[in-house]
């Protein structure tokens, strides 16, 4: 699968004059460019660049908000709409700004995404795998993972929610007019953004659990959290 990977973003790459990658010993890791490629044409996920970071140390937002949550890694310029799976203007956003950060625009037929602290993610997954749960790809930063689920509607989400006694604070819902921060990007944290479980195909396309199916371990995990799940650790 990697090999087929990687010979579709070099012929991208010949197609539209890119830089040609470098060797695999040189390059650990896939750069942002090749990460988005991958993204838009083998998923045909709407994908486009975060704000990245400013000043002479790279810590700083490169937002006006000086102090923004997570430095880096949101939609600023262009903005959230503006996110598209086109293979020539993904290349053009990332050829112009090679370091900047991959965002998933969530909902509508993209993936959507549960987030929760990695701890009592990986917890959940345990518990998930342990009941035979089919799970779909899994982002992970150093302080949260995003399970990705199929699309859901905001009211469908509304009605999961409310027949629930308590949902922790810290469980984050990426869904319609929302986004995510992928692989390989640098988390506002710091650290790599990176696969937990990498996206794979099967003979109907990419599998996505339903919102359902995951919500209720997600939520038993996140309580379990220190402070209740009540902590949002960005």
């Amino acid at each position: 699968m990697r090999e087929i990977l990687g010979r579709r973003l070099q012929r991208l790459r010949d197609r539209f004059k890119f830089p040609r990658a470098a060797p695999r010993s040189t390059a650990a890791v896939p750069s942002l460019l090749d990460g988005a490629l991958t993204c838009a044409t083998l998923w045909r996920w709407p994908v486009l660049p975060g704000v990245g970071r400013a000043g002479a140390d790279s810590t700083r937002c490169a937002c006006p908000d000086p102090d923004c949550v997570v430095p880096g890694a949101h939609p600023f310029d262009p903005g959230l709409l503006a996110a598209t799976a086109d293979a020539r203007m993904v290349a053009w956003w990332w050829t112009r700004r090679p370091t900047a950060p991959v965002l998933l625009a969530t909902g509508g037929a993209a993936p959507c995404a549960v987030s929760l602290s990695a701890g009592a993610a990986a917890r959940a997954v345990v518990r998930l795998d342990a009941q035979g749960m089919r799970l779909g790809p899994i982002v992970a930063t150093p302080t949260r993972w995003s399970l990705l689920v199929a699309p859901y509607s905001l009211e469908r989400l509304g009605e999961l929610l409310y027949a629930k006694d308590h949902v922790p604070s810290s469980l984050r819902f990426h869904g319609e007019g929302g986004y995510l921060l992928l692989p390989p990007s640098t988390a506002s944290g710091g650290g790599q953004v990176r696969w937990e479980r990498e996206p794979a195909a099967g003979r109907d396309g990419l599998w996505l659990p339903e919102v359902e199916a995951v919500v209720d371990a997600l939520v038993e995990a996140s309580s379990g959290a220190p402070g209740g799940g009540s902590r949002l650790a960005y």
